[in-house]
């Protein structure tokens, strides 16, 4: 799944590459002064960028040892060629990092996009509250699969790496309060499947069989490997 590689890496310049620990220093000495602050850019020296509005898939990043520059990409999600399931996801995942890698010189961009496959079709985001409601009264009780599609992109050189990831969700049955309780917060309205791991939804989820990042929007194992397809090792990215 992972597009034509141009076999050139970025040039670095002549000179040495700054050492991480001055990095720090420098960066410490301009927040004390009131300069703006240095996006850390890890050992390879190219920023990390998510290409998402989602506090969901940034938490993840950070948690794990990130500190993602965040650009949104504000792609139109309502038109995709794509018809399979799994295809849709990775167009639009694909598309949301192909568009925010365009207007950068450098750094390795992180697109995503997740839907729920429920009867042969993908949902995403519910238009309303009435629509949030009549899903949750389709998957009580039922198991569907979380797609996440992912796309890496170097901006320096144009490659790309991308797949998907998909798991298994097993919905509890929540009761017809419950549900106009939760559709009443809002929060399904703000996600994929009108539901999720992470908020008010978290207990009408019997279980899952699979990552819980790609079901919370961002799967770390598979980023892992899209970024060795570029050549870049996860570890190198790590903020401290």
């Amino acid at each position: 799944m992972c597009a034509g590689r141009s076999g050139q890496r970025p040039d670095r310049g002549a000179g040495a590459p700054e050492h991480r620990s001055s990095r720090h220093l420098r960066a410490a000495a301009e927040r004390g002064s009131g300069a703006a602050p240095v996006p850390w850019t890890g050992v390879t020296g190219r920023p990390l960028v998510l290409a998402s509005a989602s506090p969901a898939r940034l938490r993840l990043l950070r948690d794990a040892g990130f500190d993602p520059q965040v650009v949104v990409s504000d792609v139109d999600e309502s038109r995709v060629e794509a018809t399979e399931p799994r295809a849709v996801v990775q167009e639009l995942a694909s598309r949301k990092a192909a568009v925010v890698a365009g207007g950068r010189a450098t750094g390795l961009v992180i697109g995503c996009d997740s839907m729920l496959l429920l009867d042969g079709r993908v949902h995403g985001k519910p238009a309303d509250a009435a629509e949030a409601t009549a899903r949750w009264s389709a998957m009580r009780g039922r198991t569907g699969t979380l797609l996440t599609g992912h796309a890496v992109v170097d901006a320096a050189t144009g490659r790309t790496a991308s797949g998907v990831a998909g798991t298994d969700v097993r919905f509890g049955t929540p009761s017809d309060a419950e549900v106009a309780a939760y559709v009443a917060t809002g929060e399904p309205l703000h996600v994929a499947g009108a539901f999720t791991l992470d908020g008010r939804s978290a207990p009408f989820v019997d279980g899952i069989d699979g990552d819980p990042g790609t079901v919370i929007g961002l799967s770390l194992p598979l980023l892992r490997t899209l970024l060795a397809e570029l050549d870049v090792a996860l570890t190198d990215l790590w903020a401290s």
